[in-house]
């Protein structure tokens, strides 16, 4: 079997199942031999920071001395970087030996009315890839809510985290903070530890507290008042924590909740005997780096790309872009259609001097038309573009080496424009 041959196998799964639940993929897991059983796993959930919080634990306990699976959605440039390890991804040729060790199995439990999801797929491949490469320890970002998502399959991990939570995919995990943080908490098992971002909309932190209580989990959660930020640019920021001073390359305050979570990982698993120094935390933070989260493309002029899609994310953007960008901004924006495209443009739009929209490559896209005349209420300069090269022309067209190119809204824009953006911002350097 060819790559191209295994990405085309896992495309033909359908993305959710008719019936969401543990069910088919714990049946697909014992069929594997149950490789996850083999694994002790970081295992994140939440809303906003899920991929900051895994990059940076995975980071840091790579620079520790562990051999470190991460597994992450969504991918922004290549599909395999949902599998890595080490920073690593997986090989083509192991992805492809991976669908043909699980794919019998599968096609086992098609013909028992079995449906294994997309997301089931290629969770079942990570636990078994990791396993036959013997990771010491697996960084597991969960694909949607917590309770009935495939990564769940999971046993009591070494630490549960919970990150940032607000309103996002309502339609699967349902339209109040109140329900969606019930789908959250469903990854903590009993007695099993807890890292929780702080600072949470009131209400969920009780609620967390409650699922602990009830599960006999130990509950942490960052004393904010102990972590001092001491400079802060578009480059990321420096604090300390307890002494120690440490920085993260990610920007926005909201960083910092996120690194302090991950610092409660870390004192959860010392606590449970991984040996991990004080600089294997430092480098394991000033090292880390993921694509289209607030990404800096270019410097002179600015060009920031971040792929981030809800309220939460728009609201982080916005922060960010007052706090460190003042110069005139001008934006190019792809949302998808079942996104709050209001919210994110009522969070960010009024920053622009221009907008420029453009339909992401990708089927549930929002017409770059229909997103236009939602922007146009909270920008007086509004463009739709026909592709992401017309929209970057049209963002440049009047642009200089001192304004700032704001390319957000969705991953699925990040991926498809983000190798455009260098070669042709090249052209307004000084």
């Amino acid at each position: 079997m060819t790559y191209q041959e295994a990405i085309a196998k896992i495309d033909s799964r359908l993305l959710f199942g008719v019936k969401p639940g543990l069910k088919n993929i714990t049946e697909l897991m014992h069929r594997l031999g149950d490789p996850q059983d083999q694994l002790k796993f970081v295992h994140v959930a939440g809303t906003n920071g899920k991929g900051t919080t895994c990059t940076l634990t995975a980071n840091v306990l790579r620079q520790a001395g562990y051999r470190v699976g991460l597994y992450i959605s969504p991918y922004v440039l290549d599909f395999r970087e949902r599998f890595q390890i080490d920073g690593e991804m997986i090989p083509e040729e192991e992805l492809a030996e991976e669908v043909e060790r699980i794919w019998p199995s599968i096609e086992k439990m098609d013909e028992l009315d079995q449906y294994i999801t997309e997301f089931e797929c290629i969770t079942a491949l990570a636990f078994d890839w990791f396993a036959r490469k013997k990771c010491d320890i697996v960084v597991l970002e969960v694909g949607l809510g917590g309770i009935t998502d495939a990564t769940n399959v999971i046993k009591t991990p070494e630490a549960a985290a919970i990150t940032s939570i607000s309103l996002d995919h309502t339609a699967y995990l349902g339209d109040t903070l109140e329900k969606i943080t019930r789908e959250k908490a469903g990854i903590i098992k009993p007695q099993g530890p807890v890292a929780l971002y702080p600072e949470q909309a009131p209400g969920v932190t009780e609620q967390i507290k409650a699922v602990c209580r009830e599960k006999a989990a130990a509950l942490s959660i960052p004393d904010m008042s102990r972590i001092e930020t001491k400079a802060a640019s578009i480059f990321g920021t420096d604090f300390t924590a307890d002494g120690l001073t440490l920085h993260t390359p990610f920007l926005g305050a909201h960083q910092v909740k996120n690194a302090a979570t991950v610092l409660e990982i870390i004192k959860i698993l010392r606590a449970q005997g991984f040996s991990i120094s004080d600089e294997a935390l430092k480098v394991g933070f000033e090292s880390a780096f993921i694509p289209a989260r607030m990404e800096i493309i270019t410097q002179r002029p600015l060009c920031l790309l971040d792929g981030g899609h809800n309220p939460g994310c728009a609201q982080a953007l916005r922060q960010a872009l007052e706090q460190f960008v003042p110069q005139r901004k001008v934006a190019v924006m792809g949302i998808m259609a079942d996104k709050d495209s209001a919210k994110y443009l009522g969070a960010v739009g009024p920053l622009f001097d221009k907008l420029v929209t453009v339909t992401p490559n990708w089927g549930r896209a929002l017409p770059a038309k229909d997103l236009a005349e939602k922007a146009r209420p909270f920008c007086p300069n509004v463009y739709a573009a026909e592709t992401c090269g017309e929209a970057i022309a049209a963002a440049m067209k009047d642009m200089t080496g001192e304004d700032a190119l704001i390319v957000c809204g969705s991953f699925y824009l990040a991926s498809e424009i983000r190798d455009m953006l260098k070669g042709k911002l090249e052209n307004l350097r000084a």
